[in-house]
């Protein structure tokens, strides 16, 4: 590992990057150095700002307020394409390749060589195979991008970089999708990047990769740097304390344990879905709230969709009360009584341009129905006693979903299920990109339906959240649960661990 010295001119300086989507911060004055030829990660829990601030390096977001330097000279990103003028490129996640054409093809898209009017596919070829000679990256040129795996893909996508004289490269998330193997290879192939001088900032929630491969370690939480140090002296342990450690602010409502002999509501058996879950299997008794913990990709979402039948598990069994349930049909899963609280209300959850009352009403209409006809009177009266309980603040049930705050739009989602007492509530990330104020009264909420005998299986990012309202705990990773805690007797240390995957994650064995 190459000591980081002040001595060093950074390749990249931030200073005070401030980033707001809405009400919700971001980044909050974030100061950065980045030196030039090393790897550099970037970790963190989910929310915390990685991405966001990758993306702002990149051209891909522009911050609220702040400054960027390269090489000491002030830029100003408005796109990817200034950011690369400025030698900066970003690989995501989720690739930007073209599937139908080959290797070369995309590694020169928009930069073709040309003898004239024409592309010189020789010229590309001889160029290609000095770049691949000079990093050691060896993808066949005439192969279909569709036919690679997604290692090889990301490789496409660093050799399309290149080309491009990307002198930093931001890597989000590069080994979540790949296998262990795979994952080793591409590590090898950043810290070859950085050894022949290219600067690399790596995103990453794999944290023992970032330690072996890193010069440097920056640590956010919640939008705001903690610290940055040489990985000499970190541990995975030592991370994980600086990404979570916090003062508890947020209240929460008493927990009561349910009956230990409270029936199963919820049983879930075998569920899976093609990477995605593999062989899940849970119950959630009457009266109980259980939490599912894990990293963005871990598949919690996928979970809670294939329970509810937005998504088709490809095998496995649901069962409310003992009878099994349809998979792949929601209507089946609102008739036996589970209501669903989505992870993005305005892709899945509400419809914007309609009222509070038609939204909330929305799952209902056959109940106030008669022949076909619309009980109006029977309807209004129904929505106002759910807006009521949930504190919807609207000039009138007809007053336009999207013209409410964030907090409220939430609300409204809630108030949808509030009309029939739910026999199981399924919510993903209920309180997300809300009020503190809109915070606690959905935390109300879910801990009053359980008291009143429904089962609650929520997914939520923000540990505190989970610690706060959850019976128990799982943990998913890659797919599968991996880990379960009691919630009375937890910490929030102890389940990012699991979500981590440190091997000090395991809980004690009960007695």
């Amino acid at each position: 590992m190459r000591p980081v010295t002040e001595l060093v001119v950074p390749h990249v300086r931030l200073r005070s990057i401030t980033k707001r989507f809405g009400p919700t911060l971001a980044l909050d004055r974030v100061d950065l150095d980045i030196v030039s030829g090393s790897v550099h990660g970037l970790v963190g829990e989910n929310g915390a700002g990685k991405s966001t601030l990758g993306k702002v390096l990149a051209g891909v977001v522009m911050p609220t307020s702040g400054s960027i330097a390269v090489c000491g000279e002030p830029v100003v990103f408005r796109s990817p394409r200034q950011a690369l003028a400025s030698g900066i490129a970003m690989i995501s996640q989720e690739l930007s390749l073209v599937p139908g054409r080959t290797v070369l093809d995309n590694v020169y898209l928009g930069v073709e060589h040309t003898v004239g009017p024409f592309v010189s596919r020789a010229s590309m070829r001889r160029s290609y195979g000095a770049l691949a000679e000079r990093t050691g990256i060896i993808v066949d040129p005439d192969a279909f991008v569709h036919s690679l795996s997604v290692a090889e893909q990301q490789l496409v996508e660093i050799l399309r970089a290149l080309v491009r004289d990307a002198r930093l490269i931001v890597f989000d998330e590069p080994t979540a999708r790949l296998s262990s193997n795979a994952s080793a290879n591409l590590l090898g192939v950043v810290k070859d990047l950085a050894t022949s001088g290219t600067t690399v900032l790596l995103v990453s929630h794999f944290l023992q990769p970032v330690l072996d491969v890193c010069d440097t370690v920056t640590v956010l939480r919640d939008g705001a740097l903690v610290r940055t140090s040489p990985t000499t002296g970190d541990t995975v342990a030592t991370l994980l304390q600086s990404m979570i450690a916090r003062t508890l602010t947020q209240s929460f409502p008493t927990k009561t344990r349910p009956p230990a002999d409270a029936p199963r509501r919820l049983e879930v058996c075998a569920l899976s879905q093609g990477s995605t879950l593999d062989n899940v299997s849970l119950h959630v008794r009457t009266g109980e709230i259980v939490a599912v913990a894990g990293l963005v990709g871990a598949g919690r979402s996928t979970l809670l969709r294939s329970i509810f039948g937005a998504v088709t598990p490809s095998a496995g069994r649901v069962l409310i009360d003992g009878q099994d349930l349809k998979l792949g049909r929601p209507n089946a899963s609102i008739d036996a009584g589970m209501a669903f609280i989505p992870e993005s209300r305005r892709d899945d959850g509400l419809i914007m341009m309609r009222s509070v009352r038609e939204n909330t009403a929305l799952p209902h209409l056959d109940r106030f129905s008669v022949a076909g006809v619309l009980d109006q009177r029977e309807e209004r009266m129904s929505v106002r006693g759910s807006i009521d309980r949930t504190g919807v603040r609207a000039a009138s049930v007809e007053t336009s979903v999207d013209l409410l705050s964030g907090g409220n739009q939430q609300k409204v989602m809630f108030s949808r299920w509030l009309a029939e007492n739910p026999r199981m509530l399924i919510a993903d990330e209920p309180t997300r990109g809300v009020d503190p104020g809109a915070k606690n009264t959905i935390h109300n909420i879910i801990v009053e339906l359980a008291l009143h005998g429904s089962a609650v299986l929520f997914v939520s990012s923000d540990l505190e959240e989970v610690i706060g309202l959850a019976h128990r705990v799982l943990v998913m990773r890659e797919g599968r649960l991996v880990a379960e805690f009691d919630g009375f007797d937890t910490s929030d240390l102890e389940v990012a661990r699991a979500a981590f995957g440190s091997d000090q994650c395991r809980p004690s064995p009960k007695l």
